[in-house]
């Protein structure tokens, strides 16, 4: 293969050349008395060694950049802070003038399981929210076509929802959200490939392009509208284009002679704070690499390119800052760029930056940031008044499913957790029987042989409900859960009046599903009773789970990476207990024995990176430490009822909201104040 040598011999105002990543190819960084291209050959140096001096904040105008939110469109954990941190944040702030505002794209169509509309004014997102929308502005935006670059009309909508004001983004070429027909099974939501043939990195990318030709037009241009911010929270790897366009393009359009200095610094100097979710999860795009760069930073693209030096490392396929070896990855530039770097949890944030099998291509980057304190750990909160049992949710429950009747408890009340237990037996026995009943009722989820098990109403008190309703991704474990299931069939032969009832399922991976088909398949072959206490289904409705876990004694949570979860603390404000792996958050969040089980030992890459080096030795793998976690929390239910209900209690009673004393909002307002937790 011929080498392609990137920075010798390019005019100024040159593109990519198509894929020029396909090749063999070097960049050479040539040295350059010019200070504009030193800056930017150095600037991720400067920013990892924390060399820039935190601006001061008097009034805190924050935008929080998010491709979701829990109130317009939610797929994962991230849409949750996306739409809580500015909620509480603005009413524990925001009497002192302190505001953050969110910056979302409006999608409009329907992908078969999640449906948003615009109809007169009012913006019904896919979540089943509304607000009242008018627009305020319209961006033309330099973006690739099917082919070239062209002019994309973005407009910009206002409104507000629970305290925070929205700026919602409509670009429909790119927002869309019509499936196309051969759109992957597991990309849901706002991560289908629609019917235009957007995928996710590119109608990523186009967004954080968006948010970049606001910012420069609010600098040039005073707005009434729309303030300018004085911080930006790019939320995960769908806005990690964004710290490029601030700290890159503005240099190079000074360079050229397309800005002034004044306007750059403007842009330059507003702080990037980058909220890193999972680390496994950034944006990448080999066969569009030339085309998104092109897209971003246009005909100044192979200028910045060939200048954006990373900070020396280890690892040679981080030397740039824009793409990871050949391939443009949309978390780069923030990951090296951005003023801090914010994940999720205190353990996840040693994990990322000390194992390879979590930090990934950022490992060493980030334990370079951590050394020199730009790079921190924040837990997720949550808002416990709206996940704990509640008059209001389940009021709404036992109106919508018509035949509930469960009933509000907390932790001086778990005797009710029986009662509700009974009502979720009911619950799936009527789905199991009635079909008619069961396509009114969540007609999006796919219910895989669910059994009649109202004859076992009586004995509820002696048999434990183990449920797991998260998403069906590979990170959330489903095989060790399986695997822990199989283990408990054989252990429970000579019992079987005590095996559990397993409630599993979420939106996601057909695959996935396919295995928990299977696993019932098995059992029904082998112990045909136990079967019919395994139920599976695939899809997501907010009242099936709410249901399920109010009347769970335990969560099963095998992740293989969480960095902070948000399940775990739900399933514990209703007093269910979570049986975890030992891996990111769930270590800061559950005291193993006290408000829930943990593996003894965690381990990646067949390498122990949690626990005593006794219990690792012993267990050996994931598979072999949850299975014993599992029958760890079996016993505990069995033999220790009243060591369980004390567990239970104080599961209730754990605090993880935004705004308790001492939670995460108090944290973000110092970050915001002085660069510092």
């Amino acid at each position: 293969m011929c080498a392609v040598v990137i920075g010798a011999g390019q005019k100024i105002f040159e593109y990519l050349p198509t894929n020029f990543n396909k090749k063999k190819f070097i960049i050479n960084y040539r040295v350059t008395k010019n200070d504009l291209l030193a800056q930017m050959q150095n600037m991720s140096k400067h920013q990892c060694l924390n060399n820039s001096q935190w601006p001061q904040i008097d009034k805190v105008n924050a935008w929080m950049i998010s491709a979701e939110t829990a109130t317009f469109m939610k797929c994962g954990g991230l849409g949750m802070v996306a739409s809580e941190l500015p909620e509480n944040f603005n009413a524990v702030f925001g009497k002192d003038a302190h505001n953050i505002s969110i910056i979302t794209p409006m999608y409009l169509g329907d992908t078969g399981r999640k449906k948003a509309e615009l109809t007169d004014g009012v913006y019904i997102g896919a979540e089943g929210k509304s607000t009242s929308v008018k627009k305020i502005k319209t961006l033309k935006v330099q973006f690739a076509g099917k082919q070239k670059l062209r002019a994309f009309s973005a407009d910009i909508y206002e409104g507000e929802l629970n305290g925070v004001t929205y700026y919602f983004v409509r670009c429909d070429h790119f927002f869309g959200i019509n499936p196309a027909e051969k759109n992957p099974s597991g990309q849901i939501g706002c991560y289908v490939l629609n019917k235009d043939g957007v995928d996710e990195v590119e109608r990523f990318a186009f967004f954080s392009k968006v948010v970049y030709c606001l910012l420069e037009e609010l600098v040039q241009k005073t707005d009434k509208h729309i303030a300018m911010p004085n911080i930006l929270l790019a939320n995960d790897w769908h806005s990690g284009a964004l710290s490029g366009l601030t700290k890159y393009l503005t240099l190079a359009k000074v360079y050229v002679k397309r800005m002034n200095m004044a306007t750059a610094e403007k842009l330059r100097n507003i702080p990037i704070i980058h909220i890193a979710h999972h680390m496994g999860y950034q944006g990448w795009d080999y066969n569009n690499t030339s085309r998104i760069l092109n897209s971003l930073y246009e005909d100044l693209a192979t200028l910045v390119l060939k200048n954006a030096k990373a900070i020396k490392n280890s690892n040679p396929r981080t030397q740039n800052t824009l793409i990871v070896s050949d391939t443009y990855n949309q978390a780069a530039a923030n990951m090296h760029l951005a003023d801090r770097i914010i994940t999720v949890s205190r353990n996840y944030m040693e994990e990322v930056s000390s194992n390879k099998s979590f930090g990934f291509d950022f490992r060493d980057v980030l334990k370079i940031r951590k050394n020199y304190r730009n790079f921190l750990g924040i837990v997720n909160g949550y808002e416990k008044r709206l996940i704990s049992p509640n008059v209001k949710k389940i009021q709404e429950i036992n109106e919508y499913f018509k035949i509930t009747d469960f009933k509000v408890y907390d932790e001086k009340s778990l005797n009710i957790k029986q009662h509700n237990k009974r009502e979720c037996f009911k619950l799936l026995s009527r789905l199991a029987t009635d079909e008619a009943y069961k396509e009114k009722m969540i007609p999006l989820i796919d219910l895989y042989q669910f059994d009649d098990i109202s004859a076992l109403i009586p004995e509820v008190e002696r048999i434990p409900v183990i449920c797991m309703t998260s998403r069906m991704v590979e990170q959330k474990g489903y095989d060790m859960a399986i695997h822990a299931i199989l283990h408990n069939i054989d252990r429970y032969k000579n019992a079987p009046d005590n095996f559990p009832i397993f409630i599993l399922g979420g939106a996601g991976n057909k695959d996935l599903y396919s295995d928990l088909m299977m696993l019932k398949d098995n059992t029904k072959q082998m112990f045909r009773d136990f079967a019919k206490r395994i139920f599976v289904f695939r899809g997501y409705k907010d009242e099936f789970a709410y249901s399920v876990q109010l009347a769970a004694d335990f969560y099963m949570m095998p992740s293989y990476f969480e960095p902070c979860g948000l399940t775990q603390m739900e399933a514990m404000a209703k007093g269910t207990l979570p049986i975890a792996t030992s891996t990111g958050g769930l270590v800061d969040t559950i005291e193993d024995g006290e408000d829930g089980f943990r593996t003894e030992a965690f381990f990646a890459d067949g390498e122990k990176i949690y626990g005593a080096n006794a219990a690792a030795q012993r267990l050996q793998n994931n598979l072999n430490a949850y299975e014993d976690v599992l029958d760890k929390a079996l016993r505990c239910f069995y033999a220790a009822p009243e060591k369980m209900h004390q567990m239970q209690r104080k599961a209730m009673q754990d605090d993880f909201s935004w705004s308790s004393p001492n939670g995460s909002v108090y944290k973000y307002f110092n970050l915001f104040k002085t660069g510092m937790i």
